[in-house]
């Protein structure tokens, strides 16, 4: 992340870190590192192999929000103390999306237990992507580094996350 305008998908890293959603819906979603992002981007364009191809850049199978609140609880230790971890049903999901219009965008995936796959783009470029948990605690991790959590201060020792040493962010 370079700043704080950001993508759908750290803004819900972002309200899970922050505590501001109740529960987790129950729907699965895929994740994977922006600068795999970029590396996959750069092979797709230099490999002639990728010519005419399309590739799915994914960690690994998806994950239930769930997991990835677990992740969250796990990597960023007291940085995280206010993920929520109790799943909601989706009728109670249904009936939060008539207050909040971001929560309505969620409704079409409630249920659905969806997977993807790298493997095409590992055989044909040798793309290796960070692991999914790598990617969620570095989204996390730079959110607290410019100070776009709630209550996190990037400066206490206590709040940093334990999945780098001294809490940095991989360049």
């Amino acid at each position: 992340m370079l700043g704080p305008d950001y993508s759908t998908s750290i803004l819900f890293v972002r309200r899970l870190m922050d505590g501001d959603v109740p529960g987790l819906p129950r729907m699965t979603l895929g994740a994977v590192d922006v600068r795999d992002v970029a590396d996959l981007h750069l092979r797709a364009m230099t490999d002639p192999a990728a010519r005419g191809e399309r590739f799915l850049a994914v960690s690994g199978d998806f994950l239930s929000m769930l997991e990835i609140a677990e992740v969250l609880k796990a990597r960023m230790g007291d940085a995280a103390r206010r993920v929520p971890t109790r799943q909601l049903p989706n009728w109670l999901v249904w009936l939060a999306s008539l207050r909040d219009p971001a929560i309505k965008q969620v409704l079409p995936e409630l249920g659905k237990m969806k997977n993807g796959t790298n493997e095409k783009a590992r055989r044909l470029l040798g793309w290796a992507p960070r692991s999914r948990e790598d990617a969620l605690a570095a989204t996390a991790e730079s959110l607290m580094q410019l100070g776009l959590l709630k209550g996190v201060r990037k400066d206490r020792p206590e709040d940093r996350g334990s999945h780098l040493p001294g809490g940095g962010v991989r360049a």
